[in-house]
């Protein structure tokens, strides 16, 4: 499963005094994350600090945390627990934190770098990445309503048709029921429909985190 952030997000709270701005951000290599966290080190050089973590890759294999002169282990690695928890890859998360003057402790610390990433996370909201591959369906005219409604009964939208010596029908799946889906099709028109497989896409989905 594939989860990401919906979109590049800042979010800023105050706790005692001190603001804790989390700046959220999709990235596809270590590159754009070391370009990103510089950025905002840069708009905010008057911070205290701008403690940042990471995940890339399909199952965060690339993680990487930095607490900036916070306390070892406060900051970066607490931010980085809620993207391993949440399953999120492909982000990055920066909090920039202006000291208000009331020192907060170590566990406080924790407790706000860790709040302000996942209260980021559940403003701007989650989608999951689906790989969808095109599927052309070659059928006789007598059998075009009953594909119409087999592909309804299946949650599958039609993206094309078109009407020659033959209908051709279009339409996009999840890679992973391909196989069931084909066994399902052959098994209920009798192998009387010529499937092709076309081009992939990926298409985003709205995930909520189940608690």
């Amino acid at each position: 499963m594939t989860i990401t952030i919906k979109t590049d997000f800042i979010n800023e709270e105050e706790i005692k005094k001190s603001r804790f701005i989390c700046h959220l951000k999709r990235i596809s290599t270590e590159e754009e994350a070391r370009d990103f966290i510089a950025k905002i080190k840069k708009e905010h050089w008057k911070a205290n600090h701008n403690c940042s973590a990471y995940t890339l890759g399909n199952r965060q294999e690339i993680q990487r945390s930095s607490d900036d002169g916070e306390p070892s282990g406060t900051a970066g690695v607490p931010m980085l627990e809620i993207l391993k928890k949440k399953e999120i890859i492909n982000v990055c998360a920066v909090v920039t934190r202006y000291f208000g003057g009331i020192k907060l402790g170590a566990g406080g610390l924790i407790r706000a770098y860790a709040g302000s990433v996942n209260h980021a996370i559940e403003e701007v909201g989650l989608v999951q990445i689906v790989n969808q591959r095109e599927l052309i369906l070659k059928l006789d005219y007598s059998l075009y309503d009953s594909v119409q409604r087999f592909l309804l009964t299946q949650n599958l939208q039609i993206s094309d048709s078109e009407f020659l010596s033959e209908v051709t029908v279009r339409c996009f799946i999840d890679e992973e029921k391909i196989n069931n889906f084909l066994e399902l099709l052959t098994e209920s028109f009798n192998g009387k429909i010529r499937v092709e497989k076309g081009e992939n896409q990926q298409v985003e989905i709205d995930y909520q985190v189940e608690e």
